[in-house]
């Protein structure tokens, strides 16, 4: 056979081939970017509802209060579905199409988290009447309602107990123990020392911690003295003591002690309540968690729970040294263990819960399998957690999601949120190694009270900040110079990425600042379990 011929044969059965080819690999191409957009466009809608959030409870004295968390969580989820509208319309969709594709959107706060998604509506037909906006069996779109970072145990048959955990070491155990009722709750903490009563002070980890006196701007041009309570500021000027409302100042009947002590009743209270735990559940075990389903005990459903002491302490030989509150301690080991076991579970559920209100779509909805430094942000942060399923991108399905922490929030005081002030005028992070040693230091404060706030009034709105020192570029902005506790490249110790480790082997002021800002904000948080009426006795004068 003539060459030509074997050429011509050649180019008849190849063409077609090399077409088919370069078809599948453009669109191969073309699905790649189509899910790299709608990766970028879920990202930024999940960005613009945790902003929303993060705005709107900072510029909101009582945003940790349960009614207004809800309103201000509710206002996140228009902003999210306003957005993802918004950055889908070019593609051809709106706001009630893609509605169908968002199974669930999760938000993780301080002790627990909502879930937003389809639920079917129960009311009776006593519940409603002709003007109401939901009808019985109707499907509704919402939150459901807060499900708590807990777990049920039960050691013997004199103790069974729920124990609610926390983004830090704070928890509250319900139920029986030894055989008598419990409620209680509190901040765990080794390495407390003794009470001080005359000077009202106390040591942690060799650091004296004493009372304080705060102040911070009001407004652009005016400060004031002030103390937090359960969440709320109260400032005090000649006529008392008032807490402000978009500017509005709100007198109360109570004269707070004008010296703050939260710090100090932080450390003495997490002494008091970790003896008691130490006491009445120091042997209780991972392997007496309860299932919710059967209420039977073991390890068999949570194979990668390691059968281990919950409450060790510092003395124990099992925890080789390691406090309770180090980031590395069985017992916050075990708190991340049983927050993401909540989360996927009932997330889980949720998700695939919606194959019953897809609407028009045929998709399976199923959780995506998160990866391991995605928990870590979610597992220590407050977070927004956004699904996005079922939306076609030519050659397969986009199955998507999306991951966006609060590091500035008043939800959680975290480790890292202490900010300290130096008399340069200058903010830095706790870690800053410029820190070390330096007799400039002049106070610490929670990062919140260095964002922007603003007030409306009668000429239009203004800004200001509580605090106006500027942030350390290579501290806050660069973080070029920030010690990375997990490596000892450039010190002598190792510290585990505990920070109680890092600050206690500095020492000076800057551990007494950090560790009595970190007792203050944690102290005076706002938390479902106080009781307003008695903190307001402990803050009067």
């Amino acid at each position: 056979m003539k060459i030509q011929n074997l050429a011509v044969i050649f180019v008849i059965i190849i063409l077609p081939i090399s077409m088919i080819l370069s078809e599948y690999v453009q669109n191969q191409v073309k699905t790649i970017d189509l899910q790299l957009s709608y990766d970028q466009k879920l990202l930024n809608s999940t960005y613009d509802a945790l902003k929303a959030f993060q705005l709107n409870t900072i510029n909101n004295s009582t945003s940790d209060l349960a009614n207004s968390k809800l309103r201000d969580i509710e206002a996140s989820v228009n902003t999210f579905f306003n957005s993802i509208a918004t950055n889908f319309n070019m593609a051809g969709y709106n706001e009630d199409i893609l509605k169908q594709y968002v199974p669930a959107i999760v938000y993780t706060m301080y002790d627990g988290y909502y879930i937003y998604s389809p639920f079917t509506n129960t009311l009776t037909s006593e519940d409603y009447g002709a003007g109401s906006t939901y009808q019985n069996g109707e499907r509704v779109s919402g939150l459901k309602p807060y499900i708590f970072y807990s777990c049920r145990y039960k050691k013997g048959s004199n103790t069974d107990v729920v124990i609610t955990y926390s983004l830090d070491n704070y928890i509250t155990v319900q139920g029986t123990v030894n055989g008598t009722p419990v409620f209680r709750y509190g901040y765990l903490l080794d390495n407390v020392g003794t009470y001080d009563s005359t000077n009202n002070s106390i040591t942690y980890r060799g650091i004296t911690i004493n009372e304080e006196t705060l102040t911070e701007y009001i407004d652009s041009t005016n400060q004031a003295t002030y103390t937090k309570v359960n969440g709320v500021k109260y400032y005090e000027d000649a006529s008392g003591w008032y807490s402000l409302s978009n500017g509005t100042k709100s007198y109360q009947d109570v004269d707070y002690k004008s010296v703050n002590d939260s710090g100090v009743q932080y450390y003495k209270e997490a002494k008091e309540f970790t003896n008691w735990v130490e006491t009445n559940l120091g042997d209780l075990k991972t392997s007496d968690a309860v299932y919710e389903d059967t209420g039977a005990t073991g390890l068999a459903e949570k194979e990668e729970w390691a059968d281990e002491y919950i409450f060790v302490r510092q003395n124990d030989s099992a925890n080789k040294g390691v406090s309770i509150e180090d980031p590395n301690s069985k017992f916050n080991q075990h708190r991340l263990q049983v927050i993401r076991y909540s989360i996927e579970k009932n997330l889980s559920i949720a998700i695939a819960n919606y194959n019953n209100y897809g609407g028009g779509t045929t998709t399976n909805f199923q959780m995506p399998e998160l990866e391991e430094t995605e928990w870590d942000k979610i597992l220590n942060n407050v977070s927004v957690i956004s699904f996005l399923q079922g939306l076609s991108i030519g050659g397969k399905v986009y199955n998507g999601y999306s991951i966006i922490t609060n590091t500035k929030t008043e939800e959680v005081v975290n480790t890292d949120s202490v900010y300290i002030i130096t008399s340069d005028g200058q903010y830095h992070r706790a870690t800053d190694k410029e820190l070390v040693g330096n007799d400039t230091i002049t106070g610490a404060y929670f990062n919140v009270d260095f964002e922007r706030k603003s007030v409306t009034t009668d000429t239009g709105v203004t800004y200001y900040y509580p605090h106006k020192e500027m942030g350390c570029y290579t501290s806050i902005v660069h973080q070029s110079n920030v010690e990375d506790l997990n490596s000892d490249m450039n010190t002598a110790n190792t510290y585990g990425n505990s920070i109680y480790a890092y600050m206690a082997d500095k020492g000076g002021a800057l551990a007494k600042y950090y560790f009595t800002a970190l007792g203050r904000e944690r102290y005076s948080m706002y938390k479902t379990n106080n009781n307003p009426e008695l903190l307001k006795v402990n803050f009067s004068a």
